[in-house]
């Protein structure tokens, strides 16, 4: 019988200064034997109320994403970021085809018409992945016995979006652990769209 049972870590991540729950961390687990779960091969990320959602992801090298649009208006997607430079040129409530994702990093998805439109997607060779919710927490499942590297992501973690937290103690796989992080980035306050980019808007919706 084997003794060496998955099992799920919890790990929840909050702000150093408030001590308040992060949405959006992405949290990664490399185990030592290199195991990896069963992961989907495509996924998207969608276009409504001038957002994208999700607003950050957290996929597997070699993923595929498509960018549906289920806005009225047009969105012009694109990144420049070096994980994969791509460009889905004007388009309204359709699907371009998908983008692959082939190296790990993380890639910045704006819109080149609606400035205030951000996503973020982290591409990871990380055996185990995760997304934090609204209270800050992501259950790790399926981990292996044993001590295994962890590491956590945050979109305010510094202005490039690159920057990784290395958390020096390793996660077992029945850990509950808390990881605060000191962000660097204040939150990005919400705006209204200018007078051109509303003009804009009406125009591309008619």
């Amino acid at each position: 019988m084997n003794s060496h049972v998955a099992q799920a870590a919890l790990v929840t991540v909050t702000n150093a200064a408030t001590g308040a729950p992060l949405a959006d961390a992405v949290v990664e687990v490399n185990v030592a034997d290199g195991a990896q779960p069963d992961t989907p091969s495509s996924v998207e990320v969608f276009q409504r109320n001038a957002a994208f959602h999700p607003h950050v992801s957290a996929v597997p090298v070699g993923t595929s994403v498509t960018f549906p649009n289920r806005d009225t208006s047009r969105h012009h997607v694109y990144s420049f970021s070096s994980t994969g430079v791509f460009d889905l040129n004007l388009y309204r409530q359709d699907t371009p085809p998908p983008v692959h994702f082939n190296k790990a990093g993380v890639a910045v998805i704006g819109c080149n018409i609606h400035d205030d439109m951000q996503a973020f997607i982290v591409i990871s060779n990380a055996e185990y992945r995760g997304v934090t919710d609204k209270n800050g927490k992501v259950n790790l499942e399926q981990l292996p016995p044993g001590e295994h590297r962890l590491r956590v992501w945050h979109p305010r973690l510094e202005a490039s979006h690159q920057r990784w937290w290395d958390v020096p103690d390793p996660i077992s796989a029945d850990d509950q652990r808390t990881v605060s992080l000191t962000l660097t980035v204040p939150p990005k306050p919400a705006s209204q769209p200018s007078s051109l980019q509303q003009r804009f808007n009406r125009a591309m919706s008619e």
